[in-house]
């Protein structure tokens, strides 16, 4: 059986300098900036997704072991192993691998990392639950929590479902962080992909607060005629 040894040393064996400096960048991981501290090995996504699958037997432990690494490319890995586990669970195990997510948020540290998983496991277990636990993960002082709680919404807006989504995304209307407003400006634009009508009823009610990137990334897939016209919309409004 395949050890949480083998796979740290294939995933050491597949470090690339010269990916790592990428990464290192791209991720913002200098002082003072999201994703301060995160250390790369400079491993593309689609190798260590054939690596988590050859893995995947491995155990919560070794997830748990995995996620609490200062190395991005590992937790990224326990990530894709935990969603694995998931959907492969029958209810009462899917229970606890929820629980054990939200108990590990602090690890799931980068926009990545929350977004390979949040719909997969947050809003996946949420679809036929109550959802009081994304309104305090919104109300987070965690730019990751507040993250998760947003990207989550995914896996209910493609069940048709908006309501959450509008409801947190009135939340953080005037949250600070860019990774915030792309998020809610995403989730706005997976509504309006759906259902247009929804997402402009939302757009008239606060297009004035909404920072500038969350409103451009809503109104991406709009035509350019109607684009243009919330943005001078805005524009006029500040």
């Amino acid at each position: 059986m395949s050890t949480l040894a083998e796979l740290k040393n294939e995933l050491q064996q597949l470090a690339s300098p010269k990916q790592q400096q990428i990464l290192q960048g791209f991720f913002k991981t200098g002082k003072g900036e999201y994703g301060e501290g995160d250390i790369f090995l400079g491993i593309k996504v689609p190798v260590q997704r054939k690596l988590a699958k050859k893995y995947q037997a491995l155990s919560l432990t070794d997830i748990q072991a995995l996620l609490q690494s200062n190395l991005h490319e590992y937790r990224f890995t326990a990530l894709i192993l935990l969603i694995t586990h998931y959907k492969k669970a029958d209810n009462h195990k899917k229970s606890k691998l929820f629980d054990f997510y939200l108990h590990n948020t602090k690890h799931i540290n980068n926009w990545d990392l929350v977004d390979i998983s949040a719909p997969h496991i947050v809003g996946d277990y949420l679809l036929d639950k109550p959802r009081e636990i994304l309104y305090q993960l919104a109300r987070s002082s965690s730019l990751w929590e507040k993250r998760i709680a947003m990207i989550a919404t995914m896996t209910f807006i493609k069940n048709n479902e908006f309501q959450d989504c509008l409801q947190l995304a009135e939340i953080l209307l005037d949250d600070e962080h860019d990774l915030i407003h792309k998020a809610v400006g995403w989730m706005l634009r997976e509504v309006g992909k759906r259902d247009q009508m929804i997402e402009e009823q939302f757009l008239n009610k606060y297009y004035k607060q909404m920072p500038r990137t969350m409103l451009r990334y809503a109104i991406e897939k709009f035509d350019d005629d109607k684009r243009k016209f919330y943005l001078k919309k805005s524009q006029a409004s500040k």
